[in-house]
């Protein structure tokens, strides 16, 4: 089990908290588990636990709390879906790639200074992800149905290390039409690889809930182990 940790921000004017799960050992390097909407809920802070376990050292930062510390929302309980999806419009997203990048910061300092960081996203935190393989000095990044990525595409000429995207066909937040745009426009970038889960929906990967289709995440979570295991060595 892990705890909430004060985290400075880049300006070094305020702090935020991240949960930072420990492993047991030294770490082999750190992890970064970006949150859906619904906070650092029970789901995110199974995902450090898990990654802990891998021997990762793990966080994941509370990235609404600018406006609201501490959210912790249910996915599967309508006016907490609604709640959540009222934290996202809040949320100024180029600030939260500077409290990612804040986090990194400390991720880098706790394995020693030179210990290398790799980055998982899902949902809001699957785009979030990808803006940090533009925008940050990460090690690799991983984005679980990332909302919107079609309209960064614009940016992914910044992409320089290990990037991989997990595309349910099915999402119902990111249409065909978006998904074609990705492929079409990453499909010659060398950094990044993309793996379509034909009839999913948003979210199969969620690590409770209704919304967990267990086949596919465990294929989409195999992946991005080994993804790390190869680019965080």
């Amino acid at each position: 089990m892990g705890s909430f940790t004060p985290i400075t921000t880049l300006e070094g004017d305020a702090q935020f908290d991240a949960y930072v799960a420990q492993p047991d050992g030294e770490a082999k390097a750190a992890i970064i588990v970006i949150q859906e909407i619904f906070g650092v809920n029970e789901g995110i802070r199974r995902k450090c636990d898990s990654w802990a376990a891998a021997g990762y050292l793990a966080y994941a930062p509370d990235l609404f709390w600018r406006e609201q510390a501490h959210v912790e929302l249910d996915a599967d309980v309508p006016e907490e879906f609604q709640a959540a999806l009222g934290h996202m419009q809040k949320l100024n997203q180029d600030q939260a790639i500077r409290d990612i990048e804040a986090t990194i910061k400390a991720a880098r300092a706790a394995t020693g200074g030179a210990g290398k960081v790799g980055l998982v996203g899902y949902c809001l935190g699957g785009r979030l992800a990808f803006m940090a393989a533009c925008r940050t000095d990460g090690d690799a990044f991983v984005a679980y149905y990332g909302v919107g990525i079609d309209g960064l595409l614009g940016e992914q000429h910044a992409i320089g290390k290990p990037t991989l995207l997990h595309i349910p066909t099915a999402d119902g937040f990111v249409p065909p039409a978006a998904q074609k745009a990705m492929h079409d426009g990453l499909k010659d970038n060398r950094h990044v690889t993309l793996h379509d889960y034909d009839g999913l929906d948003h979210g199969f990967a969620a690590e409770m809930g209704q919304r967990r289709q267990e086949d596919a995440a465990q294929l989409a979570d195999g992946r991005t182990a080994a993804f790390f295991a190869g680019h965080l060595a």
